[in-house]
């Protein structure tokens, strides 16, 4: 299997190696947990250092912001877009009834037919191989039954594969115990990694856990994960990978 390294200290041997290139993988989390951040590194280190160009499709932060949280890190995604490593699409702006100045955005309203056509033409611009969809929970709130919310997440996964590029796709969770928001998100993906952020004693901890992962050996036991100057950084051991 060709790998998707990820770049993140310590995660990609949790995978054997890094993603499955062109697989989809949901990143489920409560705010907080580091969703995004994982997301950002991803495309960073893609287009960085293993010359693998990225799009990343925003609902509900908008670019200006993202590219500031990047740049905490050293990651200058500006230069990136100049360089035609990287693109962000603007959808979420469109969804808050504001005007935008990106050269990749919806215009006209938040429809998944044009948010489709935007994807497919800022993945042919870059010859992107990898995306993160931030996120999918958006699409939820548009819906009141699930069947509809797994419908476009459907759709919206096998367009990311018939590009064949390897993605990550963000959900937002509510209650502790959930997988995602919508309870749907995980059935139409090939991996799912769950992100927790718990207070004991009164510290905040961060932790993964790897809970599927398709063609692949993957790790069984949570992992704990520190945000620092460079990024995410997971403390693993080897031994807890599954056969």
């Amino acid at each position: 299997m060709n790998r998707a390294k990820t770049g993140i200290t310590g995660f990609d041997e949790l995978i054997g190696g890094g993603l499955i290139e062109g697989s989809t993988v949901l990143l489920s989390g409560c705010a907080g947990s580091g969703k995004t951040i994982f997301g950002l590194q991803f495309l960073f280190n893609g287009a960085s250092n293993y010359a693998e160009p990225g799009v990343y499709v925003t609902l509900e932060t908008r670019p200006k912001d993202l590219r500031l949280e990047a740049m905490q890190f050293g990651w200058d995604f500006e230069q990136l877009e100049k360089n035609k490593s990287l693109v962000i699409i603007d959808a979420a702006s469109s969804k808050a009834g504001l005007p935008t100045s990106e050269k990749y955005a919806l215009r006209r309203g938040f429809d998944i037919g044009s948010l489709a056509e935007e994807i497919y033409r800022a993945v042919d611009d870059v010859k992107a191989r990898r995306l993160v969809f931030d996120c999918v929970s958006a699409l939820g709130m548009r819906f009141d039954d699930p069947s509809d919310v797994r419908s476009e997440l459907f759709r919206i996964s096998a367009l990311l594969r018939e590009l064949r590029v390897t993605s990550l796709l963000i959900s937002e969770t509510v209650e502790p115990t959930s997988l995602s928001r919508a309870g749907v998100e995980q059935f139409v993906t090939q991996g799912l990694i769950s992100m927790n952020l718990t207070e004991t004693n009164g510290i905040l901890k961060r932790d993964m856990l790897i809970w599927k992962m398709r063609q692949t050996s993957h790790s069984m036991k949570k992992h704990s994960f520190n945000i620092g100057k460079f990024g995410i950084a997971v403390e693993s051991t080897k031994k807890s990978v599954k056969k």
